[in-house]
């Protein structure tokens, strides 16, 4: 099975959206999703999405953007990772994670940043493998604007 990684294209936005549908299943918290195709679309110029695309289809997804830490300086946050569970265990996260690794260090950034939940121990193990330092101190906040 050969997997490409490349750029999201504006026709992959409903196979993305209905990826993010199911990561959110995953994570437990399908009601948090708002975003629709026609969001995807009217937003592009801020959506960086990667795909994994494997025998023609869309099978994972990995989404980032540039941030700033006023420690640290500039970073790359990425957003979500996920790969369709008949296709784990086949690299594709990990081909997945190094595009967005190798993207900060295209675009000079000295860290990437994300969150893992606790109870995901088959991602904390994923990403601590990678060199990861998974700390639970600090909380995610979201102030929703009108």
């Amino acid at each position: 099975m050969t997997v490409k990684i490349r750029k999201i294209a504006a026709e992959d936005y409903p196979a993305v959206h209905q990826l993010i549908l199911e990561f959110a299943i995953f994570i437990q918290t399908p009601e948090k999703v708002s975003i629709t195709v026609e969001q995807m679309t009217a937003e592009q110029e801020s959506f960086n999405c990667l795909v994994a695309e494997a025998g023609g289809r869309i099978v994972g997804f990995a989404t980032y953007f540039p941030a700033y830490y006023s420690r640290t300086g500039k970073a790359i946050y990425l957003d979500d990772l996920f790969i369709l569970e008949a296709y784990r265990g086949r690299n594709i996260g990990s081909m997945l994670l190094e595009a967005v690794i190798e993207t900060g260090r295209k675009w000079g950034c000295v860290k990437v940043r994300w969150q893992v939940s606790r109870w995901n121990e088959q991602a904390i193990e994923f990403y601590r493998k990678r060199g990861a330092v998974v700390d639970d101190t600090e909380m995610n906040c979201d102030l929703y604007l009108d």
